[in-house]
């Protein structure tokens, strides 16, 4: 990839908060091109960067970095130092950051987790997600299995897209559908929201915003609200909360498309 304009142009949408998880920048699959356009129209007081924003998993594997990737370090790095507040939760791709909790560089705090609190008075837990994850926990080979796979699928959805494109017919994901009709990826999904539900509770928080899954959403678990980042890996998602308060999912899938907001997206379990 070529170099990315970083310079500062005023944004077309500036919100409170903006939430952002799931880059895995120097994975193949990262579309940091996509969330660097998308930081060029939007700003917000505050970002969280809800874990897995470097994937170093994939960069022991073998190294990847394009100048995409090091233009976007760059750019929240510019908002760090023009006033945002920007905060880092490490994720399990983003482990080695876990070693500096309580640190602060270049203007970005890093911390195992918070709670953030919304416009209207509200109490929301942020955190990655992964110590949910019995399976990242406890069979940790498995886990970096199903990230192999999950590669593969990105790989061979490149492919079934080029043929789709060439007949004018939208993206479809592969591992969209898998994980959405798969009963036991179902099943999983459902778990991880009931317990980040359980510890916001235990946080006596109002609700939950994480990442892990790559699988956005916004809605009512039983009495807590969870909010799901998304990921910038397929389906480029972001949560901001506007001014009033309220909360949404913007979807940032093609650079010269407008934000709009979605109901839900794709899944992955990191």
């Amino acid at each position: 990839m070529g170099s990315y304009d970083v310079s500062d142009e005023s944004p077309e949408r500036r919100f409170r908060t903006l939430f952002i998880s799931d880059v895995h920048l120097g994975a193949r699959g990262s579309q940091a091109d996509l969330l660097l356009d998308f930081l060029r129209y939007h700003d917000a007081d505050t970002i969280y960067l809800v874990g897995d924003i470097v994937d170093g998993w994939a960069l022991k594997s073998g190294w990847y970095w394009p100048q995409s990737h090091n233009d976007l370090v760059q750019k929240l790095l510019r908002k760090a130092r023009k006033g945002a507040k920007v905060v880092y939760i490490p994720g399990n791709h983003d482990e080695f950051l876990r070693k500096y909790y309580g640190t602060h560089f270049g203007g970005i705090d890093v911390v195992e987790n918070t709670v953030h609190t919304g416009a209207d008075g509200k109490r929301y837990l942020v955190i990655h997600g992964d110590i949910f994850d019995l399976v990242v926990q406890n069979a940790r080979w498995l886990a970096h299995l199903g990230d192999r796979a999950y590669d593969f699928a990105i790989r061979m959805n490149r492919l079934v897209n080029f043929f789709r494109r060439m007949f004018g017919v939208r993206y479809w994901s592969l591992s969209q559908w898998a994980k959405q009709k798969v009963k036991k990826a179902v099943n999983y999904i459902g778990a991880f929201e009931e317990a980040l539900a359980a510890e916001a509770r235990r946080h006596d928080a109002d609700g939950v915003i994480c990442g892990h899954i790559h699988y956005a959403v916004i809605r009512d678990e039983a009495g807590i609200r969870y909010m799901n980042c998304g990921d910038w890996v397929e389906s480029c998602t972001a949560i901001v909360e506007h001014e009033d308060g309220q909360f949404e999912i913007i979807t940032w899938a093609d650079h010269m498309q407008k934000p709009a907001p979605v109901a839900q997206v794709a899944a992955k379990a990191a």
